[in-house]
């Protein structure tokens, strides 16, 4: 929930937009009334179970295979210290400040589901972090999605007891350093608090949330540079006629289909072979909305069940507030770790069909353009080499595009014996949405250039400012030169042609 510009969190609101606004834009955070009375009655539960002595899981026991040892009532507060220390096994490249941030935020929304049975001094604690820009330091690799990520999620929390590593200001500092520079106390855990600091999915979420952001508007730039590249090529909307697409009603393909007709419309180029006698265009030009409406449903479908999951209680074992203290799965990442393969492998499919388009340009026999785009060529290579890397970058994707989550490999000697992998997908679908706004770039680069061998004639309104958006940061390719800044100046803008 948005209130103003303080986002809300109250485990049953949050977006992937408010995910993003704080993220990525430092929205501030606080915990909503009724949340932190939930989260109140949920204690309660556990201190009850502590004063009657009843034996829980994760309250007064070891955790995994060690759940049957009990713990004295004097070694609860450092069972919970020890949790954290021991899971903090993450190894590999620290995550971005914008995945650490989603983290923070995801976790306190899970808190404050009120089923993970923590006081709610521990969620304005996590927050307090958000807000004050105190970043743990979260190692990528190391959670294989359950019983969630409890690597990644043990290195977020560390700090909170003045432990572990973080960031401040751009400065690496120990964990107590960070909290005292910030004005900030460390927090002595309670019974099961440790615990419920790193049961669930919110490294998985946190890289998901913003890889899916990133996603949606790679999914409105492809259309976008797609009419462009048709038209560089002289091709037909015919294929995009409404009446084609209503017969065969896919949601995402009629969007991409209406959206390329609305960018064509008005194109002299378009006007000017209009009766030519030209059947059909190839397939990377005719069949771009149903690749490319592919990808919006699965972006469609994986927003929803993301939407459920930041919103969800993952903690084990569950606490109600009628008392009962349950051990189950929630904290299994199968829900998200399938869609986000799902999405990985359209929009793979996306950047494929954009590298044969721009292919298509650089092959005169096929584009009737200059060769490789460029004049003199010969002495000049022109996009030649462009296209190729585009065509290494789609390898790259196909290969990141084997699903994670059919994997498992058991941990905790055979009690964890089926995991999610649900981490490593949202990495590699991060990882593919990159690749996909580096390739999109490419054409985008590739079909400024062709459109303007069609001069004087020019394409729609639309599209001829497109056109001039990029020039305004890469002038038009004249002879061979250093492309690699130009190649980064056109990823960089693919998001804006959302």
């Amino acid at each position: 929930m948005n209130e103003g510009n303080t986002i809300l969190v109250d485990g049953q609101t949050l977006t992937v937009e408010a995910v993003e606004a704080v993220a990525r834009g430092g929205a501030p955070t606080t915990l909503d009334a009724e949340a932190r009375d939930r989260v109140a009655a949920s204690r309660r539960v556990i201190d009850d179970i502590l004063e009657s002595g009843e034996v829980a899981y994760g309250i007064n026991t070891g955790f995994g295979r060690l759940a049957e040892v009990r713990i004295p009532p004097d070694q609860l507060e450092q069972l919970q210290l020890n949790l954290l220390r021991s899971h903090a096994c993450g190894v590999g490249e620290p995550f971005g400040e914008a995945v650490v941030r989603a983290m923070l935020l995801l976790r306190a929304n899970v808190l404050a589901t009120g089923h993970a049975g923590c006081r709610p001094l521990v969620v304005e604690k996590v927050l307090d972090l958000l807000n004050a820009g105190v970043h743990p330091v979260v190692p990528s690799m190391g959670s294989v999605g359950a019983s969630g990520d409890l690597a990644p999620l043990a290195h977020l929390a560390l700090p909170l007891v003045g432990e572990g590593e973080a960031v401040l200001g751009g400065e690496l500092l120990p964990g107590a350093e960070a909290l005292r520079r910030a004005g900030l106390d460390s927090l002595s855990l309670g019974a099961k608090e440790g615990l419920a600091l790193i049961n669930g999915t919110q490294a998985s979420a946190a890289v998901g949330a913003l890889a899916l952001a990133d996603a949606g508007r790679l999914l409105g730039a492809a259309d976008v540079v797609c009419a462009l590249t048709l038209d560089a090529l002289a091709g037909t909307d015919a294929a995009f006629e409404k009446s084609v697409h209503e017969a065969r009603p896919h949601p995402g393909q009629m969007e991409s289909a209406r959206r390329l007709r609305h960018l064509l419309e008005g194109s002299a180029i378009r006007e000017s072979h209009r009766d030519c006698g030209r059947v059909q265009d190839a397939y990377s030009l005719r069949c771009s909305p149903q690749v490319h409406g592919t990808g919006r449903d699965a972006f469609d479908h994986t927003r929803r069940v993301l939407t459920i999951e930041l919103n969800s209680a993952t903690d084990n074992p569950m606490v109600f507030p009628d008392g009962r203290v349950i051990s189950g799965g929630n904290f299994h990442g199968a829900p998200i770790a399938a869609v986000f393969d799902y999405l990985a492998v359209t929009i793979t499919d996306l950047a494929s069909i954009s590298e044969r388009r721009f292919a298509r340009m650089v092959d005169t026999s096929l584009s009737g353009l200059p060769r490789f785009l460029v004049d003199d060529a010969g002495v000049n290579s022109g996009f030649m080499m462009v296209q190729v890397s585009a065509a290494a970058l789609v390898s790259e994707m196909k290969t990141l595009s084997h699903p994670a989550s059919v994997d498992s490999i058991p941990t905790s000697a055979g009690q964890e014996d089926h995991v999610s992998m649900s981490t490593w997908a949202a990495r590699k679908l991060a990882r593919v949405v990159d690749l996909g706004r580096r390739v999109l770039g490419m054409e985008y680069l590739a079909a400024a250039q062709a459109i303007e061998f069609h001069r004087p004639l020019r394409t729609s309104d639309d599209l001829e400012g497109v056109v001039g958006r990029l020039r305004e940061r890469v002038p038009r390719y004249e002879d061979d030169r250093f492309m690699a800044d130009d190649m980064d100046a056109a990823a960089d803008l693919v998001y804006e042609l959302s």
